[in-house]
């Protein structure tokens, strides 16, 4: 098979991320035939290999499409500064890509960039939206609240934040509804002390 038809047949999925093993089954070639032909592709552009054996055809510029295909098989949505930055809420354009997962914390450097998850209890993600890209983004209300919960962790990475501003149309309603879910007495009442400078 050759690479136009290959990349055809591929494009037709209509998913921007996917696995060689998705791709031998797609052609009926073995996952060593399916890997040297990604590479191929992503040697003309095409392609990008975003991690081992996990391919995207996404452009420069959109790795916020990446979130869910790294994350997989767990959930993931966009959080924190980044979901911040997006609702305009700050101005410093974060360098790295901030996802909420239920999977393990880890950060994933791409050549379309870095991202970084960071893990929650069950019950207490969510919280997003879906944009008309597709993107899973967390509210406003949820993203502040996932940085003040994430604040004492150990990586120290939300400790802080850059200047913030609030919209009259904030509704500290859902933040304190989400604060009521933390199961632990000592982190819920931190987390509360902690919004309660922004309000």
């Amino acid at each position: 098979m050759n690479q136009i038809e290959a990349l055809r047949r591929i494009n037709s999925l209509g998913t921007p991320g996917f696995e060689t093993r998705d791709i031998a089954a797609l052609l009926g070639v073995s996952p060593a035939n399916a890997s040297l032909l990604l590479r191929r592709l992503a040697g003309g552009g095409f392609l990008h290999r975003v991690a081992r054996g996990r391919w995207t055809t996404v452009a420069e510029g959109t790795r916020e499409l990446l979130v869910e295909q790294l994350a997989a098989p767990y959930p993931a949505y966009i959080s924190l500064q980044s979901a911040l930055f997006r609702h305009g809420l700050i101005e410093q354009v974060p360098a790295v890509l901030y996802a909420i997962t239920l999977g393990r914390a880890r950060r994933w450097d791409t050549p379309l960039g870095t991202v970084s998850f960071h893990r929650v209890p069950p019950g207490l993600f969510g919280g997003y939206e879906t944009t008309a890209e597709g993107l899973k983004l967390a509210t406003p209300e949820k993203a502040l609240f996932d940085h003040i919960y994430l604040s004492p962790t150990r990586s120290r990475l939300f400790t802080s934040l850059p200047e913030i501003a609030l919209p009259k149309t904030f509704r500290w309603s859902e933040v304190r509804r989400w604060t009521a879910k933390i199961v632990g007495q000592n982190r819920r009442t931190f987390v509360a002390e902690k919004l309660s400078r922004y309000h």
